[in-house]
């Protein structure tokens, strides 16, 4: 179990990330069209895991709009926002801000991404929900960057992980 914060109060996940080297686990998400998507959909692909409890709140949808603008700039590399938001509420939030650089994915179906990664709230009023994280995997989908954010309400450190894949 990791514990992190939520404005000062501990909450906990069911465990670590995937460790640097180690390889990504699998998955399947739902996008906006209610369509699956696999991590083996992206095979050959530089793949940026933008993890987060919801879009509809300030810090989440912020790291979605970073991560949108950074997005644009990268070579071979897609970036995934992943919540247990609904695809509808995920694709209402990419219109009204025209983010079209990432990709939006649920994990409200059966939470399994969330049990991959470790990464679901096991306590605390998010209980369920996705902490807010990031991982960076290489083209053969190896964990070559992960940071789970210490306090929720904080944001991801942006350049941390976009330097992981400039030295990839």
């Amino acid at each position: 179990m990791a514990t992190v914060t939520l404005k000062g109060n501990e909450i906990h996940t069911l465990g670590n990330l995937p460790e640097n080297g180690s390889t990504a686990p699998a998955f399947s998400l739902v996008k906006n069209d209610l369509s699956t998507a696999s991590l083996s959909d992206y095979a050959g692909k530089r793949v940026v895991l933008n993890i987060f409890p919801s879009v509809d709140t300030g810090t989440c949808a912020q790291s979605v709009r970073q991560f949108n603008e950074e997005a644009a700039e990268l070579e071979n590399t897609v970036v995934l926002c992943i919540s247990k938001d609904l695809p509808f509420a995920q694709a209402r939030f990419c219109g009204a801000e025209g983010i079209d650089n990432v990709e939006m994915l649920s994990d409200f179906r059966d939470g399994s991404f969330g049990e991959a990664y470790k990464l679901s709230f096991t306590d605390g009023p998010l209980q369920a929900l996705l902490s807010r994280s990031v991982v960076v995997l290489d083209e053969n989908g190896k964990v070559i960057y992960s940071e789970q954010v210490p306090e929720t309400v904080d944001e991801p450190n942006y350049k941390a992980a976009l330097e992981a894949l400039a030295d990839a």
